[in-house]
């Protein structure tokens, strides 16, 4: 089967696999696979299939629409809409009267998998051990995917839902290595892109600009895997007071992940896999040139992107209308956290208004 033709027969399919079912709320849920001709370098020219997911009020006319991106390891149904009810970050913003979407990118939950990603081999040689019954060297060199496939993935989905829904312009939400994704994206596509919110974006003053060429091998293997003790133990690390979330949430949230995954989860006592992706494209350099309106939330707590990163960001960023919001007691899993709800209603506020607490531009504090 030829290239186009392969395309043209997912996009058929994916109109019949469009479903919706109702959820709590009255909010319809719909899934729906979006085809795009991969550029990961593990199946460059490969058709492959994103899951996107839709929540939106029902019986809407035509509302704003909002596109949810994920970060390095958990994927998109998983990270913005659990099913338990008050844990959506998705529904928060739908019941606020958005067409809320959200995509996994390739090599994470409902989408392709690249073969490399069956392979425990595969796994970064430090964390091989529980998964394979001695060390054993990779057998893909390189990256699996990459910050460049990403940006073609995300304009497969910006694309899709512009034609669904006939809107020029979408906002974008994202979560930690969805900070470089969002943001490169907009700087290649500033006529599709409304507003931006990232919690937690994993940004690098004086990281790299553009994608190298050619790209560098890696030796100790391209994939990542997070197990339950795993997922537990990095975020008790980032507790810094009393009541920050809910163990038996986090538990939920982790099986919700191995849901999400059906080979990790057959892999010691089940994991999350994610392609390690090289980034680039979120540097002083290139977020000088960002002009679309920018809120970041940054945790009091979060250890993995350090909130002076996201003050960094909020200097170096280019555009004119840009709040950071220093969010108490939270984490970089602030959105599964007790002030989850302070980031929603800001996440709200933007994306309707331009503006948190009728501030357009500025830092300010919540939940202190």
């Amino acid at each position: 089967m030829n290239i186009r033709l392969a395309i043209l027969t997912f996009a058929a399919a994916a109109a019949l696999a469009a479903c919706g079912t109702m959820t709590p709320g009255g909010l319809q849920t719909t899934d729906h696979r979006v085809p795009v001709a991969s550029t990961a370098p593990a199946m460059r020219g490969q058709p492959a299939q994103l899951y996107v997911r839709e929540v939106m009020p029902a019986g809407s006319a035509r509302l704003p629409v909002v596109l949810f991106i994920h970060g390095a390891g958990t994927p998109a149904e998983v990270s913005f809409d659990s099913r338990m009810e008050d844990y959506s970050w998705m529904r928060q913003v739908a019941r606020a009267g958005f067409d809320v979407f959200s995509v996994s990118l390739t090599g994470y939950g409902g989408s392709t998998r690249p073969p490399p990603m069956n392979d425990p081999c595969n796994i970064v040689k430090a964390q091989q051990a529980a998964y394979v019954p001695a060390a054993c060297a990779p057998n893909h060199r390189g990256p699996i995917t990459t910050m460049s496939s990403d940006w073609n993935d995300i304009d497969a989905a910006v694309e899709y839902v512009r034609r669904l829904r006939g809107v020029e312009r979408v906002s974008l939400v994202g979560w930690s290595q969805g900070g470089p994704r969002i943001t490169g994206y907009t700087l290649l596509h500033p006529a599709k892109v409304e507003r931006i919110v990232v919690l937690a974006p994993a940004y690098n003053r004086t990281g790299v600009a553009r994608e190298p060429n050619p790209l560098p091998p890696y030796a100790e293997g391209a994939m990542s895997v997070q197990s339950r003790k795993d997922f537990i133990a990095n975020w008790d690390r980032q507790v810094g007071c009393a009541g920050q979330y809910q163990p038996a949430a986090a538990n939920a949230i982790f099986d919700e992940m191995l849901q999400s995954d059906a080979v990790g989860a057959t892999w010691g006592a089940g994991v999350r896999r994610a392609p390690t992706v090289p980034t680039w494209g979120f540097n002083k350099e290139t977020v000088a040139n960002v002009k679309a309106p920018f809120l970041m939330v940054t945790g009091i707590h979060d250890k993995q992107v350090a909130p002076e990163l996201v003050h960094q960001l909020y200097e170096d960023l280019g555009s004119p209308n840009k709040v950071l919001v220093d969010l108490a007691c939270s984490s970089h899993n602030a959105m599964w956290e007790t002030h989850r709800d302070m980031l929603y209603q800001a996440t709200i506020a933007w994306l309707r208004d331009g503006k948190v607490n009728g501030i357009d531009r500025g830092v300010m504090r919540m939940g202190y």
